[in-house]
């Protein structure tokens, strides 16, 4: 009988599903026996199957079938305590005992507020991944994201070579893809032949108008721009000499700025939601959100400081609150307070 079950939002693998596989990893370092629930057949339920965990398929082509089979398992087989990972899994078991509500993303709409109030109540604990979502859901708990640590072997800068900057992450206005455009653009004017962007990521999820806007804000960068589609980590950050995170919405954390930290490789943030806190109170490389003249005078100052101690403090800090060790003991202290570790066997 499993003490702890993690129930996915989506059947694809997408930052929220990211997070499930990853706590559970700790939690059964934690010494807890771990169950994953997600849609039949999907990639999550395939990954988890694949690290050994136990793994419920639930029927479902879309939503509006996985929510209401998703209730019907929850009610007549769950045992022990239910993870929901995401506004869909908490919508199905809204008013079941036992179980936490994980909020990944600020509502977007007074509906999705509304339904995620709905889902949160009753449950044992909500939690959310960043101080500035828990000030804008009251009641909510902060529990930060974390990610593993990436080997990168920095990449040789050669004299007179352009200054490779590199985005990763979903291609999509919200993401600042549009500011970034523009700011890129302004450099290349100022320091001809200096600069060049490289793409990480597609248009996943992104509206057929938000991708007419991307693709005309890209094409004048065309000469300049290397496009990759989706890249493993550890290769985008080996290949850029600074990444760049322009974001123009409230991020509810800002993975990739964790990611960046953990690889030692100098970051520009937007000051949009979460990202300034991930990257802690020091850092100076902040841009004002949805202005593309001040990430580019960002991007400019990055470009020519000394970035030793800065990335430097950025691995440390990384090190000290998203690291795996990190979020390890903040997942002991919750599933003791939770009941479903004892303390002896926690340590």
């Amino acid at each position: 009988m499993p003490d702890l079950t993690l129930a996915a939002n989506n059947g694809a693998i997408g930052g929220g599903e990211v997070m499930l596989l990853l706590m559970a990893k700790l939690a059964r370092e934690l010494g807890l026996e771990v169950a994953i629930v997600a849609p039949d057949d999907s990639a999550v339920a395939r990954r988890a199957d694949e690290l050994g965990f136990p793994t419920t398929g639930i029927r479902g082509r879309n939503r509006s079938e996985y929510i209401p089979n998703l209730r019907r398992w929850d009610r007549r087989e769950r045992d022990g305590l239910l993870w929901c990972h995401g506004l869909v899994p908490a919508l199905a078991t809204t008013g079941h005992p036992h179980r936490v509500v994980q909020l990944h993303q600020r509502p977007r709409s007074w509906m999705a507020g509304a339904a995620g109030l709905v889902a949160a109540a009753g449950s044992t604990k909500a939690v959310v991944p960043s101080e500035f979502m828990r000030s804008r859901l009251p009641g909510t708990t902060a529990l930060p994201n974390w990610t593993a640590p990436l080997d990168v072997i920095a990449r040789p800068r050669e004299e007179g070579a352009p200054v490779v900057l590199g985005f990763i992450g979903r291609l999509s206005p919200d993401k600042g893809i549009l500011v970034l455009a523009e700011a890129v653009r302004q450099l290349d004017e100022r320091h001809p032949g200096k600069v060049r962007l490289l793409l990480a990521g597609e248009p996943l999820f992104v509206n057929e108008e938000d991708q007419r806007r991307v693709e005309e804000a890209l094409a004048p960068l065309a000469p300049i721009t290397d496009r990759r589609g989706w890249m493993d980590r550890c290769a985008f950050f080996a290949a850029v000499d600074l990444a760049v995170f322009p974001s123009v919405w409230g991020e509810p954390f800002g993975l990739v700025v964790a990611e960046a930290m953990a690889a030692g490789v100098p970051f520009v943030i937007s000051d949009a939601g979460a990202l300034p806190e991930v990257a802690g109170p020091e850092h100076p490389w902040v841009a004002h959100t949805a202005d593309p003249q001040s990430l580019a005078e960002t991007i400019e100052g990055a470009v020519v400081a000394d970035q030793t101690e800065i990335v430097a403090c950025a691995r440390r800090r990384w090190e000290t609150h998203f690291s795996p060790d990190a979020a390890r003991e903040r997942l002991r202290i919750l599933f003791t307070e939770l009941g479903v570790l004892s303390v002896e066997a926690g340590r």
